[in-house]
């Protein structure tokens, strides 16, 4: 049986760049994976590393050494980078109020307030006449998800030296003893990426945070010929959701105006995000609902409400949904990310938010450094 410095738990994007941070010091890895493929969250996503609008302090700096992280190792593993940079478009007086504030913290550093004369330049496929303001931030990048997180997998394997097992769930890990449902395995050390799977390994580290499992729904669109996004587009429901801008004082009068004016899309919890895929077409969503089992059944009408607030913000014309799936990951309340050591050798981590692809790499260093 091989000795391994690190194994992992879990294939997702956590785990992924918890094996790339040891693999990059050198350090033997292994990591196991209960599904024959990454078919979970990771690949379920906008692929959009989100920088602008992450919550202030610890996890704002988690995306930025992400993100370069992305940037970095994304030509080496074959992975394109679709394209970069964030558009937040602010419909409502009350929406640019927030970019204003947003502008005056750190965290909108390099970002510019744009006029809706000035964005339709810049970007024309944005919708701009009824526009007060749109913010450009240049920190975002965005990979295709659902081919990254496999083709990172390889690379790791293929260039980094890191051992896959796949079709394995994992029933006990008591360091440096792991035990699949094929094998025992030896690690110095055990990082358990399993989504805080609330009916899983450690499951009682979850219940102080109170776990809830949330959906959400997105959508392919192929849109005409030629229709070019110059990077992710978001809007005003995206600046009440992001704590980044919703911790904002100004935010409170953005929440009140969408609460008189979009309710059905707040009560969906419903941010638009729209971006675009190397063969033109769009992933477009999302909505959120949360539960301990969300019934897996998409709305139409929650479809409807996100394709209406797409059109309302790009130039599109008779654009055609080709796909639609759900999403799933936890969500807790206290922390947009949450690391246990339940033992000296034994890291369990999860990212509690959504937020995993734009901040996964920057915890896996952290996570390794105080190791």
């Amino acid at each position: 049986m091989k000795n391994y410095d690190l194994i992992v738990v879990g294939a997702g994007i956590v785990g992924l760049a918890h094996a790339y941070a040891a693999a990059r010091r050198g350090r033997s890895v292994l990591v196991i994976e209960r599904d024959a493929a990454c078919i979970s969250a990771s690949i379920r996503n906008f692929g959009f590393v989100t920088v602008t609008g992450q919550q202030a302090g610890a996890h704002w700096q988690r995306a930025m050494r992400s993100r370069d992280t992305w940037a970095e190792i994304a030509p080496q593993a074959g992975i394109e980078v679709v394209h970069r940079g964030l558009w937040l478009t602010a419909r409502r007086a009350s929406a640019e109020a927030v970019l204003h504030a947003f502008l005056s913290t750190s965290m909108g550093e390099r970002c510019e307030l744009l006029t809706p004369a000035q964005a339709a330049e810049r970007h024309p496929a944005l919708r701009t006449e009824d526009l007060s303001a749109v913010l450009y931030s240049p920190h975002e990048l965005r990979v295709e998800s659902r081919t990254a997180i496999a083709r990172l997998a390889q690379w790791l394997e293929q260039a980094m030296g890191v051992d896959f097992r796949f079709g394995e769930a994992v029933l006990e890990v008591a360091a440096p003893r792991v035990r699949s449902a094929r094998a025992s395995y030896h690690g110095e050390r055990v990082v358990v990426c399993n989504n805080a799977d609330p009916g899983g390994l450690f499951a009682g580290l979850w219940t102080p945070h109170r776990i809830q499992l949330c959906q959400l729904q997105m959508l392919r669109v192929r849109p005409q010929p030629g229709f070019r996004l110059k990077g992710s587009v978001m809007g005003d429901l995206s600046m009440v959701r992001y704590e980044g801008y919703s911790a904002l004082p100004e935010a409170a009068a953005l929440r009140a105006e969408l609460e008189r004016e979009e309710g059905e899309s707040l009560a969906h919890g419903i941010h638009l995000i729209a971006v675009q895929s190397a063969d033109g077409s769009l992933v477009v969503g999302d909505s959120h609902h949360y539960g301990a089992a969300p019934q897996p059944f998409a709305s139409e009408a929650v479809d409807r409400l996100m394709l209406r607030h797409m059109n309302e913000a790009l130039h599109l014309r008779d654009a055609q949904v080709v796909e639609r799936w759900v999403g799933v990951y936890p969500s807790a309340q206290d922390a947009p990310c949450v690391v246990h050591a339940p033992d000296e050798a034994t890291r369990v981590v999860a990212v509690t938010g959504g937020s995993g692809a734009s901040t996964a790499f920057g915890l896996a260093e952290e996570v390794w450094s105080a190791w």
